[in-house]
């Protein structure tokens, strides 16, 4: 069974993180774009054909999922005519710009008998893989703190939506996102958020910075991002009661699609011996202390997972619902640096 994709979108995203991908996965074939380059699509796949809008894609009957990588805001609107048509869809994170607009559409996607998934791909990541090895392990023994920073030196403010003054623009969606749905797969929903929101760069109109803290009963999570961080710190620090566990570096999978590699190609995903995450910890009564080799990460899962789906009805790689959760933290968050005050999500109080 051949399932077709059409792409809408062929920037940064959709070129780097889902054309590749989709033509890797068997049984999934890119068919269509929807893009207003022509040219740029057809010098990497001359074969797909380019579509000047998403209605003229919708109409496509041979298509069978549709992805959207397009602006935030555009996001909504294009997945309920996409679902409206009765093609699968697979949005880009994040998901929505509000949850009321994730419920919108996870009620239709129901209706209409079709999946709905978000591509969070930051879960296949190679050291978010190794750290649920390590939890699930119970290397570190009871968790006390995890801190989780996604930085970046970006001095200038750059003329695109993502730093316009729009809603669903700005960091706290854009790599807010990731961090939260890695918070909540390893740990769930807290009881409690706290939010320091900034504009730390001169010029900027949108959150550029942002500090979060997750409250759960006998842990903090602690979630990050600076645009003025030139000399970055570790990505990963976790403090238990029998260990320790901080790892620097990036998962290097983005870089690598960006130049060309595929995910069976040699060393794809995989770290570099200098960058293994250290652990200082306690097993039994040995006390060690040295270097975990990395898991390699696999982006493409996501997709293997979604053809798997489409074919014989399984689980879907990312629960639409679990992205809607991750947009609820993201409105929370707002209001907590709004309000200035810790919000309780059980009760608002």
């Amino acid at each position: 069974m051949q399932i077709r994709v059409g792409l809408i979108g062929f920037g940064l995203s959709g070129s780097t993180f889902h054309a590749p991908l989709i033509g890797h996965v068997e049984n999934l074939e890119l068919a269509a774009v929807v893009s207003s380059d022509p040219a740029k699509v057809h010098a990497r796949y001359p074969d797909v054909k380019v579509v000047p809008d998403t209605e003229a894609l919708l109409k496509m009957k041979e298509i069978d999922i549709v992805v959207i990588s397009s602006p935030n805001l555009t996001h909504f609107d294009y997945a309920k005519k996409a679902i409206e048509a009765g093609k699968h869809v697979v949005v880009e994170k994040p998901f929505t710009v509000t949850s009321s607009e994730a419920d919108q559409l996870i009620q239709l996607a129901e209706e209409k008998g079709v999946i709905l998934t978000v591509y969070h791909n930051r879960r296949w990541d190679n050291d978010f893989l190794t750290i649920k090895k390590i939890l699930d392990q119970q290397l570190l023994g009871r968790l006390s703190t995890f801190e989780s920073h996604y930085d970046r030196y970006r001095p200038t403010v750059r003329r695109r939506w993502k730093e316009q003054n729009l809603p669903g623009s700005g960091v706290l969606y854009d790599l807010g996102s990731h961090l939260i749905d890695q918070a909540l797969l390893l740990f769930g929903k807290p009881q409690t958020i706290w939010a320091d929101l900034r504009a730390e760069r001169e010029g900027t109109e949108s959150v550029d910075y942002f500090h979060l803290v997750l409250g759960y009963p006998e842990l903090r999570v602690i979630l990050h991002s600076g645009s003025l961080v030139r000399e970055a710190g570790p990505r990963f620090i976790l403090h238990g009661d029998k260990g320790s566990f901080i790892k620097y570096g990036l998962d290097p999978q983005e870089e690598q699609l960006k130049a060309g590699l595929l995910p069976d190609e040699p060393g794809f995903g995989e770290d570099e011996a200098k960058s293994y995450g250290q652990i200082h910890t306690t097993i039994g009564s040995l006390q060690t202390k040295g270097r975990i080799q990395t898991i390699p990460g696999r982006y493409v899962s996501f997709y293997e997972q979604l053809a798997e789906a489409v074919r014989n009805g399984t689980k879907p790689p990312v629960a639409a619902e679990e992205a809607r959760d991750v947009i609820r933290m993201i409105e929370y968050a707002m209001q907590s640096a709004q309000e200035q005050r810790t919000i309780t999500l059980n009760g608002h109080r």
